[in-house]
């Protein structure tokens, strides 16, 4: 993570670049993003310490730390902005703040301190190495390939103008709340699948599979409607209604990009089912695949008449 961040530091110049950032914004958002790499680390200790807890069972800690950290985020925003009037800058600032309080570090150390290493235990195991890397090749391809895939999309978002970013920044906002109740559908169906995969029980695999791309379509429906029907009070909880321009462009995305949620609904379901019967390479597959279509036709629909609502 420290190497990462060294990285991200040293070439956040071509970062912005890459990201095609127009020059208004240029400024604010190389100084939001100067103070937010700081907290990559902040990231890497709630994701190392979470799994632990969740991997002893204990996946309310978490859970609470999260919700506190997200609290903290807000009280501070509203301090560092409002208040002391930090723009951009206080954003960033109540963001790395609350991560590191996420990071769960201190309740390890007093609840948790068998589990840590000791300095006998601090020597290189190729063994433990191959065995968590293995574990994890797939999940970080898979990842990888997702956020390259997402920031090609916001380069070509970023290139349409300041209004264009905004509307996409609150939309996608929107938008991940929207389907994050089926993608932790999919993950409760992957637990499912993989305990009936371990005890040779296909019939229910089966019966259970129909059912859950039901439900996790039904539900999909439901909130496709809902988004479609409130999407402009959806985006004027992150746009002031001054901003005509940026909410009936994120009005646009919601209204098109919302009403495929029971497609996500399904994607989702397979890639836990492929998580579960020890097929993750498919995930990968389905990833690059899904993502590649995305991007091409982002590119080439958004260089017809269409412009931006190609993209969506």
């Amino acid at each position: 993570t420290l190497v990462l961040n060294v990285v991200v530091y040293i070439f956040i110049d071509p970062i912005l670049n890459f990201l095609r950032v127009p020059e208004e914004v240029w400024g604010g958002m190389r100084e939001y993003l100067l103070i937010i790499f700081a907290g990559l680390l902040a990231t890497s200790l709630y994701n190392f310490f979470s799994c632990l807890l969740r991997a002893l069972g204990n996946s309310t800690v978490p859970l609470v730390f999260l919700a506190v950290s997200a609290i903290l985020n807000i009280a501070w925003d509203l301090l560092f902005v409002a208040v002391f009037h930090w723009g951009i800058a206080g954003a960033a600032y109540a963001t790395i703040f609350a991560q590191y309080v996420s990071g769960i570090l201190l309740y390890v150390l007093f609840r948790c301190r068998s589990l840590l290493p000791e300095r006998k235990d601090l020597r290189f195991d190729g063994e433990i190495l191959k065995e968590i890397a293995g574990l994890s090749s797939l999940t970080c391809l898979q990842q990888s390939v997702m956020n390259f895939g997402i920031l090609m999309v916001q380069g070509l978002v970023n290139s349409f103008g300041a209004t264009t970013m905004a509307a996409f920044a609150a939309a996608v906002k929107i938008d991940t709340f929207a389907y994050l109740p089926v993608q932790d559908f999919g993950n409760a169906y992957s637990t499912f699948v993989a305990q009936n995969y371990g005890a040779g029980n296909k019939e229910r695999i089966r019966r259970g599979t129909k059912e859950s791309f039901a439900i996790s379509t039904a539900f999909s429906l439901v909130i496709s409607a809902l988004v479609f029907a409130f999407a402009a009070p959806l985006m004027q909880i992150f746009v002031s209604s001054a901003e005509t321009a940026v909410i009936a462009s994120g009005v646009r995305y919601l209204r098109i990009e919302g009403a495929f949620y029971f497609g996500i609904g399904c994607l989702f379901l397979l890639y836990g089912y492929y998580r579960a019967i020890k097929r993750a390479e498919m995930s990968v597959v389905l990833t690059v695949i899904s993502l590649g279509i995305r991007v091409l036709l982002a590119y080439v629909l958004s260089a017809t008449f269409l412009g931006e609502t190609g993209i969506w």
